[in-house]
């Protein structure tokens, strides 16, 4: 193997604590891949969590491997070496089964590279008993998983606490059946869809376990965007049912963790980690969040939350936060407008707004990351303009308590264009179209360029098309997503295979349509259409 390579993956090993020991032998070898670089897939509890319920079963040995990095890729172009698992160095093609955990859109078109790399055929069509059976599982494949299906096997669809334990022992039963015979059995079993066979119904998403216990940080390593910290999951879900977001719709129901299980998994991290990081899509809707957070500091670490719902700010648990040092907050009040707050049903005032940012100012905090949607069905001039009045009011807010403190503050928007998501309300309606976007995005940053210690920043435009595409095609992508993987661009991808991405993702859908990812049973079609009729009510639309 080439030397650069070995020299990569050695001091990664010896980066890591948590780690299965190399050489760990088992009936069934799975390697499990993130489809993106190390340092993203290290930073996914999810990807650790299913790299321990795969090690957890008996007979499995399960290792990783990961889409390598620039100089990584390079040697091994020039080597020729296949790609090979991070733990033993065991070429991908050597493995039962390759597992992709897959958690967001864009990475599908690393899939092809990846399988490229290990010397294993693309297309699940191409492949047969002698190569590795390659499945797939995560986020994105439960939302909709068509414009990839045809690259795997069987796709696993929920969450792992129940479905890997079942799979596992499926394949440990099944693996050395003829390839076809595999996929009609495996296709029976709960939660499982093999794309090479029409479902006789839609394939219903599989929930853990009430009594899981949480989803925690397995390896640590410096190498990753939260090296400094140890990752725990204090519930999964969401209760708020925001019209544009799947947590409140994929991950239902609403799960928080007990308290005295939270505890233990902080008292196990605090040995490690001074930092305890609090993930869910909801965390401070935990109903005893503050609770948690004072029991961490009073341990001598500091709690850090991915996020916080502005109407569930407390004097307490700003306090807590503070005495940990924080110095910035994340609020997301999406919509710029009552209006659009109405549509997409956030359920937020503008005065509930300005208090939140007001009660964090007095507390000494002064930084406050502002997360917004731009681009969302109905938005007009004056909705971006009343984003711009309510930051100019919450930047008085924060200069106010900035002079009392005696000490500068800057806040931050984050602004993300509208993309419509599989199983929301609002995956009938269409992506603002990209020319617009940029009308948008340049009248934002004109009003908000007079605004002191303000600072916008806009995700990548092409990049959020290329997602909304994803999230809402089907199979007629795959040749765009091999074409991508062989290097050309979208625009380029989308002229070789006669695909117009614009139109694609900015065509309203009809309610009666049947849609790609409806192979799955995910969430209740009649509510997402009611509570999608609702937001159209908002903005004077009849769907």
């Amino acid at each position: 193997m080439n030397w650069q390579i070995q020299q990569i993956l050695r001091r990664r090993r010896a980066a890591e604590t948590g780690a299965i020991p190399p050489g760990r032998g088992g009936a069934l070898s799975v390697c499990l891949v993130y489809p993106n670089r190390y340092e993203t897939a290290m930073s996914s509890l999810g990807f650790q969590a299913v790299y321990q319920l795969f090690n957890d079963q008996p007979e499995i040995v399960c290792e990783r491997a990961f889409l390598p990095d620039r100089d990584e890729l390079t040697a091994y172009v020039k080597s020729g070496d296949t790609l090979v698992s991070l733990e033993g160095e065991r070429p991908l093609s050597d493995f039962d089964v390759i597992a992709f955990s897959i958690s967001f859109e864009p990475d599908f078109i690393n899939i092809p590279r990846i399988l490229e790399l290990g010397r294993i055929p693309a297309l699940a069509a191409e492949r047969d008993a002698r190569h590795s059976l390659v499945i797939a599982g995560g986020a994105a494949c439960f939302m909709n998983p068509e414009p990839a299906a045809e690259l795997f096997d069987l796709i696993a669809v929920g969450e792992g606490e129940t479905l890997i334990p079942d799979l596992s022992a499926f394949l440990l039963d099944h693996t050395a059946l003829p390839r076809a015979e595999l996929l009609r059995h495996a296709a029976t079993l709960p939660g499982i869809y093999v794309p090479a066979l029409t479902p006789p119904q839609p394939v219903e998403r599989i929930c853990a376990p009430d009594d899981s216990p949480p989803s925690q940080s397995v390896i640590l390593t410096e190498e990753t965007e939260f090296g400094n910290m140890y990752l725990i999951e204090v519930s999964r879900g969401c209760p708020r049912g925001c019209r544009f977001c799947a947590a409140g719709f994929v991950w239902q129901p609403f799960r928080q963790q007990p308290l005295d299980a939270l505890k233990a998994a902080c008292l196990k991290g605090l040995k490690h980690r001074s930092t305890i990081g609090l993930v869910g899509a909801a965390v401070s809707d935990h109903r005893q969040i503050e609770e948690l957070c004072r029991f961490i500091v009073e341990q001598g670490g500091s709690p850090s939350l991915s996020s916080l719902r502005l109407d569930r700010l407390t004097p307490g648990l700003l306090d807590l936060l503070v005495k940990s040092g924080h110095r910035t907050i994340s609020m997301a009040p999406e919509g710029g407008s009552q209006r659009m707050r109405d549509m997409i049903r956030k359920n937020l005032t503008a005065e509930q707004i300005l208090a939140a940012a007001d009660q964090v100012a007095q507390a000494g905090i002064l930084n406050l990351k502002l997360y917004f949607i731009i681009g969302l069905p109905g938005e007009t001039d004056q909705d971006l303009q009343e984003l711009i009045d309510l930051t100019t009011a919450i930047q008085r807010t924060v200069v106010e308590q900035a002079r009392a403190h005696k000490r500068l503050g800057e806040i931050t928007l984050s602004v993300n264009p509208f993309i419509p998501k599989p199983s929301t309300p609002l995956q009938w309606a269409g992506m603002c179209p990209l020319a617009e976007l940029k009308r948008k995005v340049a009248l934002l940053e004109k009003g908000l360029r007079p605004i002191p210690n303000v600072r916008l920043k806009v995700e990548e435009l092409q990049g959020c098309v290329l997602q909304a595409l994803l999230s809402r095609g089907g199979r007629e992508l795959m040749p765009l997503i091999l074409q991508m993987a062989a290097g050309l661009n979208l625009r380029k991808a989308a002229k070789a295979c006669h695909i117009d991405p614009e139109q694609t993702v900015t065509d309203t859908l009809s309610l009666e349509a049947t849609l790609p990812w409806e192979v799955l049973q995910v969430t209740d079609r009649t509510r997402l259409a009611d509570e999608y009729r609702a937001a159209m009510r908002v903005i004077g639309v009849e769907p």
